[in-house]
C-alpha cells in the first residue's frame, strides 16, 4: 500500500475549505489512525482568487474540475461543489470512470443520481462514499451501511435540516412568528438568501432519498416522495401544540407498510420529552428501527464547515485503510424498484385547524363531513374569535371567524382529504384548512 492517500478537491466553500483546515490541524493523528497519510495534491474551485478561511496556496490549481477528476496523480476525487446536474454531476461520473474513488457530500447529486453513479463505482471496483450528504456529522450512513446490516428495517424517520428545526424552536420557545424566526436564521447564517431548498422541505427530501435506499435497498427515488414546507405554521399552531403535548417539528419519515414504502416529508406533531420533540436548534437527529436492534437514535450538528469535513474525513480514512462497500450497502443490480405507498393511505391521527365563520350549524356541519368518512374525533375546541383575518373587521362585529381545533383517532389521508374538500365546498371556512400529521413515535 502507498504511504499516502492522495486527494484532488473540487469546492472551496465552507465545507471544502473545513476539510483542508481538519487535515492541516489532524494530519498527523489522521496517518496513524488509517495507517498512512493523507495528502491534497491539487484543488479546483470557480474563483482562484476568493477569499477564503483556509490556506491553498500550497496545493496545486485545477481550474477545471472535470480535469481534477481525472487527473493521474489523484486517487481520490473529493465533490463539494454542490447540485445536482452539470459540471459536479460531469466530474463525479469522470472520476469514477477513470476508475478513482469518490467522496462526496452532495446529496441532491444522489438523491437523482445516485444509482446510476453506483453502478459507475461497481464497474470500475471503487468507492462512491457520501456520509456528509446526510445530517452532516452524524454517522447515520456508516451506521446503516455496515453496524446495523443484520437487521430488517421498518421505519428511519428524523429531523434532517437545522434550519427548520432553528426556525420552529424559536417559535416554540420565544414566540416568535414564523417570519422574524426565518430573518433570524439568515442573519445568523443557518438559512440563505433564497431560503425555499430548506423551508419548503426539499433538502430534507435529498437526504430521505438516500435514507430510504440504504433502509430498504431499492432505487433511489426522489420524485416519489412527499413534500410539504413548514411554510404554512402559524403561531395558532405552535400554541395549540403545546397545550396538546407535542411539538412541531419538520420530519423525513420513510416507513415499511402493506401499501409499500411511504417517503414523506412534512412538518409533524410529536410528543414532548420525546428525543425528537427535544432536539433544539440547528440539531439534527434521526432514528432507525430495526427487528434485532429495535430503535437506535443519533442526534448532532446537522450543518457546518466543521461537522460536515468531519464526515467527509471519516470516508476517506476509510479509503485510507483499504476498505469499499457498495454505495448502498448492496450491489446495484440487487437494489429493487422502489415500491411506492400512495399517501392516501397513510394512516395515523391528524391535528385540523379550521378557521370558520361563527354561525349556528358549522360545528355540526363539520361532524357531519367527519362522519361521513368515518372519521372519529377524540376532541374539538372553539378557540376565541378571530379578528386577524384579513377582510375581516377589527372590533365593529361583535363576533369574527373562530378557530375549530380537531385531533381525530386514526384515520387515512385519503378520508381526512376528502373531509377537508367538503368543508371547504360548504363555505364554512375562511381560509385554508390547515391539517399536520400527529407522528406515532
Amino acid at each position: 500500500m502507498p504511504d499516502s492517500l492522495k486527494l484532488g478537491l473540487a469546492g472551496l466553500g465552507t465545507v471544502g475549505a473545513g476539510v483542508l483546515r481538519l487535515i492541516d490541524a489532524h494530519g498527523g493523528e489522521i496517518a496513524g489512525r488509517a495507517g498512512r497519510r493523507v495528502e491534497v495534491v491539487a484543488v479546483s474551485a470557480r474563483d482562484r482568487s476568493k477569499k477564503r478561511d483556509a490556506v491553498i496556496e500550497n496545493y496545486r490549481w485545477v481550474d477545471d474540475p472535470i480535469a481534477l477528476a481525472q487527473d493521474p496523480e489523484i486517487e481520490v476525487f473529493v465533490e463539494l461543489m454542490g447540485g445536482e446536474e452539470g459540471i459536479p454531476k460531469e466530474a463525479v461520473e469522470a472520476a469514477l470512470k477513470a476508475g478513482k474513488h469518490v467522496v462526496t457530500a452532495n446529496k441532491a447529486l444522489l438523491a437523482h443520481h445516485g444509482v446510476a453513479l453506483a453502478r459507475l463505482a461497481e464497474a470500475s471496483n471503487v468507492a462512491l462514499n457520501f456520509e456528509a450528504a446526510v445530517a452532516g456529522g452524524i454517522p447515520i450512513v456508516k451506521v446503516m451501511r455496515e453496524s446495523l446490516q443484520g437487521n430488517d428495517f421498518s421505519r428511519v424517520y428524523g429531523i434532517l435540516n437545522g434550519t427548520c428545526n432553528y426556525i420552529l424552536t424559536l417559535m416554540q420557545e420565544e414566540g416568535t412568528s414564523f417570519d422574524d424566526a426565518l430573518k433570524d436564521a439568515q442573519a445568523k447564517g443557518f438559512a440563505e438568501a433564497d431560503p425555499t431548498f430548506d423551508i419548503g422541505g426539499f433538502d430534507t427530501a435529498h437526504k430521505l432519498a438516500l435514507l430510504t435506499s440504504l433502509a430498504f435497498g431499492v432505487e433511489t427515488a426522489f420524485d416519489q416522495i412527499y413534500v410539504e414546507g413548514i411554510e404554512r405554521i402559524a403561531a395558532a399552531d405552535i400554541e395549540a401544540a403545546d397545550g396538546l403535548g407535542y411539538r412541531l417539528k419538520l420530519l423525513g419519515v420513510a416507513a415499511a407498510t402493506e401499501h409499500g414504502i411511504e417517503q414523506r416529508v412534512h412538518p409533524a406533531m410529536v410528543p414532548k420529552h420525546t428525543p425528537i420533540a427535544e432536539t433544539f436548534g440547528a440539531q439534527n437527529c434521526v432514528v432507525v428501527e430495526g427487528d434485532f436492534v429495535e430503535d437506535v437514535m443519533l442526534s448532532g450538528q446537522g450543518a457546518g464547515a466543521g461537522p460536515t469535513a468531519s464526515a467527509v474525513m471519516g470516508d476517506i480514512i476509510e479509503l485510507a485503510r483499504g476498505h469499499v462497500l457498495a454505495p448502498f450497502a448492496t450491489k446495484v443490480a440487487d437494489l429493487k424498484p422502489y415500491p411506492q405507498a400512495a399517501m392516501g393511505t397513510h394512516a395515523g391521527s391528524y391535528y385540523l385547524r379550521l378557521t370558520v365563520h361563527d354561525q349556528t350549524g358549522v360545528i355540526a356541519g363539520i361532524a357531519t363531513r367527519m362522519a361521513e368518512q368515518d372519521i372519529s374525533l377524540e376532541s374539538i375546541v372553539q378557540h376565541r374569535p378571530r379578528t386577524d383575518i384579513p377582510g375581516v373587521d377589527d372590533g365593529e362585529e361583535p363576533t369574527g371567524p373562530v378557530d375549530v381545533v380537531m385531533i381525530t383517532h386514526e384515520t387515512t389521508e385519503g378520508a381526512i382529504q376528502k373531509a377537508l374538500a367538503a368543508i371547504e365546498g360548504d363555505g364554512h371556512v375562511v381560509a385554508k384548512p390547515q391539517m399536520i400529521r400527529i407522528e406515532s413515535l
